[in-house]
């Protein structure tokens, strides 16, 4: 058996800067992820006048529930997209002139939806260039709150901001959502909501935070279930067994959901509550899959489906045309680049069984989709990357860790 110390979640470091800066008092959060993203975010944070103290295995985060301590702030968020979505919104509800930047990647995807929603609220916001993209400028008084209706049909990052924004209002949110992507995240969303001190609720369709405010906590971060993904499908893949500790029955992250995946194709899965397994049986069958609620691993299922016995159709993934390229069409011409048979639609992708050749996989700077093609090169050699340093994004050390679990089989 080999385990696999996987870094902290993203999703869950992001969440816990932003809660960490908006609390009363100071948060120690324990192992989160150091990445470009995260590194984004937190100097996002110092730009606005927050006091971020990163030290090995804790950063320390002392909060400001009024905002921003700066009064004017040029914010570059890199590649991150919860640092572009997020950071705008925690200094709406502050007060000074915030400028928000980021790299040609992030500039291409949208901010729309959550930029109309702040509009909705009465936060003066102004794009400067693209309309509903970076870079934006907010000239911030508080924010009231009050009633909302959301489309989160491109991203549960917009209603995550939203919801986060709701106990820092002076009366509250009460949003209504039309429609909603990659749900799991929005529960991690509200549960850490819950960890900080808020109490938002949810009926269905409709969530209501209360103008609580937060507190600050010790708040310890989780492997991240969609980095653990590549391993995980690793073992299914070459018939070894993985253990990734800390993240089992009592995780956040929907993305662990992956390994169910696995599990319908042949893999055997145990998770309890100290961590998850997944031992390859030698089988990969076929299926079709709807992926829509844990949509990040959909290229690690693509890059896996040649070495099934059947065609691996994936489906309800509409979404992943958004991220930090159009990860679907990326996946499609990677696997074409192999000499696999691929067929696409608006938002599915079905791929039929074939050996794979070796190429150079065009990663058009997106980290997952290096990744998870690293897991097709373990069994054809000869795969390259035209870009295999953009997983500092979010797993830096992803190629040395990889490597050693191809060393020991």
């Amino acid at each position: 058996m080999t385990v696999i110390d996987i870094p902290g979640s993203k999703s869950v470091t992001a969440r816990a800067l932003f809660l960490a800066a908006a609390a009363e008092g100071t948060t120690t959060l324990v192992r989160p992820l150091v990445s470009d993203d995260t590194e984004g975010f937190a100097e996002g944070l110092t730009a606005l006048g927050y006091e971020v103290e990163r030290g090995p295995g804790a950063w320390r985060v002392q909060g400001r529930p009024a905002g921003p301590a700066a009064s004017t702030a040029d914010v570059h968020c890199r590649d991150g997209a919860t640092t572009a979505r997020f950071l705008p919104t925690l200094a709406a509800a502050g007060h000074g002139d915030f400028r928000f930047d980021a790299s040609a990647q992030m500039r291409r995807r949208p901010l729309g939806p959550l930029t109309a929603a702040l509009r909705a609220l009465g936060v003066d916001l102004r794009h400067e260039e693209a309309k509903g993209h970076h870079p934006l400028r907010i000239a911030a008084s508080g924010v009231k709150g009050g009633r909302l209706t959301l489309d989160a049909g491109q991203s549960s990052q917009y209603l995550t901001a939203l919801l986060m924004l709701g106990p820092l209002t002076a009366e509250g949110l009460t949003i209504t959502v039309t429609d909603l992507v990659s749900e799991p995240y929005v529960e991690i969303t509200l549960a850490m909501m819950r960890s900080f001190g808020a109490q938002p609720t949810r009926e269905n369709d409709v969530f209501t935070v209360p103008p609580t405010g937060y507190r600050a906590t010790t708040y310890a971060i989780e492997p991240d279930a969609s980095t653990a993904s590549y391993f995980f499908a690793a073992a299914a893949l070459t018939g070894r067994e993985v253990t990734v500790p800390g993240l089992g029955t009592g995780a956040l992250q929907g993305d662990l959901a992956f390994v169910d995946v696995l599990g319908r194709m042949g893999a055997d899965v145990a998770v309890t509550a100290a961590g998850t397994t997944v031992r390859g049986t030698g089988r990969l069958h076929g299926l079709t899959v709807n992926m829509r609620d844990i949509s990040d691993t959909m290229p690690t299922l693509a890059a896996l489906a040649p070495f099934a016995d059947g065609p691996v159709r994936i489906e309800d993934v509409a979404n992943t045309r958004v991220k930090e390229c159009d990860r679907l069409e990326a996946c499609a011409q990677n696997l074409r680049r192999l000499g696999i048979p691929v067929t696409t639609g608006h938002d599915w992708i079905e791929i039929r069984p074939a050996t794979p050749r070796p190429a150079e996989i065009a990663t058009h700077g997106d980290h997952r989709i290096v990744m998870s093609f690293a897991v097709t090169g373990l069994r054809t050699p000869g795969i390259g990357f035209d870009d295999p340093g953009c997983v500092r994004k979010t797993f830096p050390a992803f190629h040395q860790v990889f490597q050693d679990f191809r060393a020991t089989a």
